[in-house]
């Protein structure tokens, strides 16, 4: 072996790229020393951070197990068949593609399976907690086919399936969506399931938000209702970046192979795969169920703690692992909130909220979500005081005076993180 082969696979990124280097200390520091209350995160186990920087990311297959265009893929096959596997049984279903790179695409696999180019969708409004992948005209998904939506009754906030039904026969759709990105209460796909039989359209549930707590037994299951299921890997379910699709439908199940490879995309994260394998194995283990319980414990709680402080909870509280928050009546968008949680070291996004401007920089809502922070193991005391800590920047910030404030809650922050540090040796 050469020297520069030897310095090659030897030397470390602070060597080789010190301002990656940088970057990666720097985010680890942030993590730690941060409260990530971003709805769409988690945090994975040291586990699923092994897999991911394993050497198994230098190999090149596309295909299924034992049927690959790659030769030397026999340890893959080993890792994407137990995806598969864990999946069926975490999920109670006959079918599972562990491939897709992300939700978005695993929604598109569907799309390019169910769908031809221009026929109707029928999903939840964005600004009512909807998804970009779902048919929003700036996405594939609405360029390419035509897309209608239903919404949340403006008095509670809360979907109104009388109106869904309506517009399902009025519009005549060849694909029903529940699910979206900030919608906080319990779906019924009973019900959804009915309108879509009535008007003769499939019915795809997108759970990427609330997979971990199906996956938990503490939101009802999308099967046996849906025709079609998609999720991600990330969020509840707290692995890798990735998606998956599930059905019972046998008739789609070799449909599939083909909608995601070659439909969509090309070879696979292998990496990835080995990832998605172990977070789903973590999922069937009896704590996760503890886990997801106290997900949904501590997002109550933190609704609970901010409505008393006089914050508007949208539709008035929570189901799931998400609190959108309401800022119009303290004067204040979404952004401004997320500004001054930041500067405590809490990390948040501002978001629409049902009726707000189509405009994201006049967005007055704000989403919070507790599962990355009840993986580092808060509960109730933590989000009492997390809710108390947030309604006093928020109010703060809406008198003018939030820099009375900041050190205060930054201190309180860090009392926290170095309590339920992340990645300890």
């Amino acid at each position: 072996m050469t020297v520069q082969t030897q310095e090659y696979f030897k030397t470390s990124v602070q060597d080789r790229d010190p301002l990656i280097a940088q970057a990666l200390e720097n985010e680890s520091r942030r993590q730690q020393d941060q409260i990530e209350l971003i709805a769409s995160e988690n945090i994975v186990s040291r586990a699923v951070l092994d897999a991911l920087g394993h050497e198994m990311a230098n190999k090149t297959l596309e295909g299924y197990p034992g049927n690959r265009f790659h030769g030397g893929g026999e340890f893959v096959d080993v890792v994407e068949q137990a995806a598969i596997d864990r999946a069926k049984e975490l999920f109670h279903c006959e079918y599972a593609n562990v491939q897709p790179h992300s939700g978005t695409q695993a929604n598109l696999a569907v799309f390019f399976l169910l769908l031809k180019p221009g026929e109707k969708v029928l999903s939840l409004d964005l600004a009512a907690g909807g998804h970009l992948s779902h048919g929003m005209k700036a996405n594939l998904s609405g360029r390419w086919f035509e897309s209608h939506n239903y919404n949340v009754n403006p008095q509670n906030e809360v979907i109104d399936y009388e109106e869904m039904e309506r517009v399902a026969e009025k519009v005549q759709p060849k694909l029903l969506i529940a699910g979206g990105s900030a919608y906080p209460r319990e779906l019924d796909f009973e019900r959804m399931s009915r309108i879509a039989k009535k008007v003769g359209a499939w019915f795809l549930v997108d759970m990427a938000h609330i997979a971990g707590l199906v996956a938990g037994g503490v939101h009802p299951s999308p099967f046996p209702h849906a025709d079609i299921v998609t999720c991600t890997t990330t969020k509840t379910l707290r692995g890798p970046r990735g998606g998956l699709i599930l059905t019972n439908n046998q008739d789609w199940f070799k449909k599939l192979q083909a909608a995601v490879f070659p439909g969509v995309q090309g070879s696979l994260h292998t990496n990835v795969l080995a990832a998605k394998a172990i977070c789903l194995g973590e999922a069937l283990r009896d704590d996760f169920k503890v886990y997801a319980a106290q997900v949904k414990t501590n997002a109550k709680v933190l609704a609970e703690t901010l409505a008393d402080r006089g914050i508007r909870i949208v539709s008035g509280g929570t189901d799931t692992h998400l609190v959108l928050l309401d800022l119009s009546s303290r004067g204040l968008i979404g952004k401004q909130a997320e500004v001054v949680l930041a500067r405590a070291n809490i990390t948040s996004n501002k978001n629409p909220i049902p009726n707000d401007s189509p405009r994201p920089p006049e967005w007055v809502g704000m989403r919070l979500g507790v599962s990355a922070a009840t993986t580092r193991g808060l509960k109730e005391e933590e989000f009492r005081t997390l809710g108390n800590v947030i309604a006093d920047l928020i109010i703060a910030e809406a008198a003018g005076n939030a820099d009375d404030v900041i050190e205060k809650a930054k201190t309180k922050v860090a009392q926290i993180t170095k309590a339920f540090p992340i990645y300890t040796n």
